[in-house]
C-alpha cells in the first residue's frame, strides 16, 4: 500500500533507544519503503531472490553490523543490530533471512573461529556484499539433533574430504562461500568450502510455499576436498555452530517484530478506509479486539527484545533466553498476520497486501533455527532442570 510506514510505539519505547540506534532503525526503514517494498511481492510470486540489494545492503552497513570496523564491518550494538532485522524483516523474511545467515552464521564464526588469515580475507568482503556465503549445519535426517550429523571428513595429507549433504540451506546456491560443520575422528570442526571446489554442488530446491523470495538449498559434499587452512582452527565440537545458532536466533526474534508491525499496520490502515455496513469496519467491536490484541502483543516483543539487545551487550545474555525470545516472537508475530489477514478478509489473499505473504513466511520461521517446540523444551530444562528431550542414563538423576 502507499502509505510510509510509521511503527507501532505504544509505549513509548523508542525513549529507550539512543540517538545512533534511531538514526540506524530510520535508515533502513526508509530504505526498506523505497527499495524493498515495491518489488519484493514481484520476487515472492515469482520465487526469486533479489540479488540487487545485496551491494546496497553491504553500502548501508547492514551486513554483519555488530561486528567490529577493524574487520569492514559497522561495529554497532546489539540493539541497533537488531533494530536493523526489525526492519530488514517488515519488508520480508527472505531480505532478514539473508542478512542473518550472512552476519550471524558466516561472518560470526569466521570472525570468532577462523584464523587471522581468513578473517582478513573473508570479512571484509562479506560486509560489503561482494561476497556471499551460507551456513551449513542442518542434514535431512538431523534438523532439532545437530548432534547426530553423518556428513564427515577426513583428513588426507594437507587436506581434508567431506562426504554427505546438507538441507535447507539459506543462499546455497548463490554463495561463493559456505561454512560446513561435518564430523571428524577428531570431534565435530568446521570447514570454509569455496564455490567451484570438486565435488561440491548446492542445487536449489524448489515448490515452496513460504519464503518464496528467498533462495534455500542442499548442500551435496562427494569426494570434496578441502585444504587444512580452510578449517576454522578454534572451532571444536558441538557448541561451536550452536554458539553460532544463537546469533541467528537473535536477529529472528527481532525480525519477527517487524514482520509483526508490518501487519499491524496494514491491517488498522485497512479497518478504517474499508467501509462496511455504513462505516468503516474498524467501528466493530471484533476488529477492534484483534487490533488491541496486535497492539499489546507487539508492544511486550517490543520490550522483550530491548532487554535482549542489553543482556546481549553486557555479556551476560544466556542462550536459554534468546530461545525464549525466537520463540515468543515468532509465535506472537504468526498470530499476528493471521489475524491481520482476517480483518482484511478475502482482499488478504491478494499479493498488494502483504499480511498473507507475512504469514506464509512466519510459517518457516516458527520452524527454522530451532523449531517453537524445541526452544519451549531449551527452556523448560532452564527452569526445571530436567531435559525432556534426551532420556536420563541408567542411574543418572536430573535436577
Amino acid at each position: 500500500m502507499a502509505a510510509k510506514f510509521q511503527g507501532l510505539d505504544y509505549y513509548r519505547c523508542d525513549e529507550l533507544l539512543t540517538g545512533e540506534q534511531k538514526m540506524v532503525r530510520d535508515t533502513v526503514r526508509s530504505w526498506v519503503d523505497d527499495k524493498v517494498m515495491p518489488i519484493i511481492a514481484g520476487h515472492y510470486r515469482e520465487g526469486t531472490f533479489p540479488l540487487e540489494l545485496v551491494a546496497e545492503m553491504g553500502k548501508l552497513g547492514l551486513l554483519g553490523a555488530n561486528l567490529p570496523e577493524s574487520y569492514g564491518a559497522s561495529g554497532l550494538d546489539n540493539v541497533a543490530y537488531g533494530l536493523i532485522m526489525q526492519e530488514l524483516e517488515r519488508g520480508d523474511s527472505a531480505i532478514r533471512s539473508f542478512a542473518s545467515v550472512q552476519g550471524g552464521l558466516v561472518m560470526y564464526p569466521i570472525f570468532t573461529y577462523g584464523s587471522e588469515e581468513q578473517k582478513r580475507k573473508w570479512l571484509p568482503k562479506l560486509a560489503k556484499g561482494e561476497v556471499i556465503g551460507c551456513y551449513g549445519l542442518t542434514e535431512p535426517d538431523a534438523g532439532s539433533d545437530p548432534g547426530s550429523m553423518t556428513t564427515r571428513a577426513r583428513r588426507d595429507g594437507s587436506e581434508w574430504v567431506l562426504n554427505g549433504a546438507k538441507m535447507w540451506i539459506t543462499n546455497g546456491t548463490i554463495a561463493d562461500v559456505a561454512v560446513v560443520w561435518a564430523r571428524t575422528d577428531e570431534g565435530i570442526r568446521g570447514f570454509l568450502l569455496e564455490k567451484g571446489t570438486p565435488g561440491f554442488s548446492a542445487p536449489e530446491m524448489k515448490g515452496k510455499l513460504s519464503l518464496r523470495a528467498s533462495v534455500t538449498s542442499e548442500l551435496i559434499f562427494e569426494e570434496a576436498r578441502v585444504p587444512d587452512f580452510n578449517r576454522l582452527p578454534k572451532a571444536q565440537g558441538l557448541g561451536a555452530p550452536l554458539s553460532c545458532l544463537n546469533q541467528a536466533r537473535y536477529g529472528i526474534a527481532w525480525g519477527a517484530v517487524g514482520a509483526a508491525q508490518a501487519c499491524y499496520d496494514e491491517a488498522l490502515r485497512y479497518a478504517k478506509e474499508r467501509v462496511m455496513f455504513g462505516g468503516p469496519i474498524a467501528r466493530f467491536q471484533l476488529v477492534q479486539d484483534k487490533l488491541v490484541k496486535m497492539v499489546a502483543n507487539i508492544t511486550q516483543a517490543q520490550l522483550l527484545v530491548w532487554r535482549l539487545g542489553k543482556l546481549k551487550d553486557a555479556g551476560t545474555l544466556r542462550h536459554q533466553q534468546v530461545s525464549l525470545a525466537k520463540m515468543q516472537c515468532v509465535s506472537m508475530a504468526r498470530d499476528t498476520a493471521r489475524d491481520a489477514r482476517d480483518i482484511l478478509g478475502a482482499n488478504g489473499i491478494l499479493d498488494e497486501y502483504q499480511a498473507m505473504r507475512h504469514m506464509n513466511n512466519l510459517e518457516s520461521v516458527y520452524t527454522y533455527e530451532g523449531t517453537h517446540d524445541i526452544h519451549k523444551l531449551v527452556v523448560g530444562a532452564d527452569i526445571t532442570g530436567f531435559e525432556a528431550f534426551r532420556a536420563p542414563a541408567p542411574g543418572e538423576h536430573q535436577g
